[in-house]
């Protein structure tokens, strides 16, 4: 397996983000608010006139200036994408259904590709068919090469566990020395133990001497307190989440995407940043922003990743939207820029 840091693309991206300069000076101003530059509707057919659609997450190859996408309809598939045009739609290059290794359906909900390699979060329903876990996954050919399971109170039982369709919800890669590989899983909604405000994560990393290939280890990593709940509305859940470069001498940061949802057709997203919360703690959010106010249309946005470096190097981040297979809504394709453009995505 090549060396995890010089080849490493994940939804966060984060040493990518440092190897293009765009890394943030201490001093510099926290995002006031974000900017929406362009949103793409993506198509619905496939290269052999399949229908596509249902994309969780997103990951951006800043060498090659493709995407990735994972969907979760009807079955996990891995698609590659060239780069928009200035006024065009991004092309589909290449489709890759993910097969379990047991033959059973699976739910791909959140990716880090590291080297050669897919490590994907799949969504359970609380049944023996559908267990959530953590998969690798060969990208070329979409071959499960190996399942984690969750650790048991992430699992289903009498109270217990991830309620259906409620997560694993995203993956991201943590900032790490050395070539070591981190992952930080989070759950989209509160598992069935936990308060209704908050959503678990999960820490993956593998001992020393291990390779990325061997089973890796989980570790709870607390709680992130969703906003409150207000009468008439849905209740708020984490679509996905992005480990931002940890600068010297501060704590590492998470971006995350936050979703309501309102029947009948009501959506509504933020972006919240957070501290990494230690095990057994709770962190709240340190900012959040209307998505909406930013320009973004309301929808099922469920891919977050970091972006091309914009003019002078300023940050960007791309989303991507889920339509459930739904004649009624769209594939989104969207590139969000912060205010003031060089400011500090870890600030606060």
């Amino acid at each position: 397996m090549a060396t995890l840091k010089s080849r490493l693309l994940s939804v966060g991206l984060g040493l990518s983000l440092m190897g293009t300069g765009m890394a943030q000076a201490l001093d510099c101003s926290p995002v006031s608010s974000w900017s929406l530059q362009w949103e793409r509707p993506l198509p619905r057919q496939g290269r052999a006139g399949d229908t596509i659609g249902g994309f969780s997450a997103i990951a951006y190859g800043h060498r090659e200036r493709q995407l990735w996408l994972l969907s979760d309809l009807p079955q996990a598939e891995l698609s590659l994408w060239g780069w928009p045009s200035p006024s065009g739609s991004p092309r589909l290059l290449r489709q890759r259904p993910i097969n379990s290794s047991d033959g059973g359906a699976l739910d791909g909900e959140g990716m880090v590709l590291a080297g050669d390699q897919l490590w994907m979060a799949s969504e359970g329903r609380r049944t023996p068919e559908r267990p959530p876990g953590l998969l690798r996954v060969n990208p070329r050919d979409g071959r499960t090469l190996q399942t984690v399971p969750l650790p048991p109170d992430w699992q289903a039982a009498p109270g217990v566990g991830l309620a259906s369709n409620a997560g694993p919800e995203s993956l991201t890669q943590l900032p790490t020395p050395g070539n070591s590989l981190e992952l930080l899983m989070a759950a989209e909604r509160p598992l069935l133990q936990d308060p209704t405000d908050q959503v678990r994560l999960l820490r993956w990393w593998w001992p020393a001497g291990r390779a990325a290939a061997d089973a890796p280890q989980a570790s709870p990593q607390g709680w992130l307190q969703l906003p409150e709940p207000q009468k008439g509305q849905g209740a708020w859940a984490l679509t996905d989440l992005l480990a931002l470069p940890r600068p010297a001498g501060q704590g590492q940061r998470l971006l995350a995407l936050l979703r309501r949802f309102t029947p009948p057709q009501q959506w509504e997203n933020h972006l919240a940043l957070y501290p990494l919360p230690a095990p057994g703690e709770r962190a709240a959010a340190l900012q959040v922003w209307d998505l909406q106010a930013a320009g973004l249309t309301p929808d099922n946005w469920e891919g977050l990743a970091l972006g091309p470096p914009q003019q002078q190097g300023g940050a960007s981040l791309l989303l991507v939207s889920d339509d459930n297979l739904n004649p009624l809504q769209s594939s989104l394709l969207a590139l969000i820029t912060p205010k003031p453009p060089h400011a500090c995505l870890t600030s606060p």
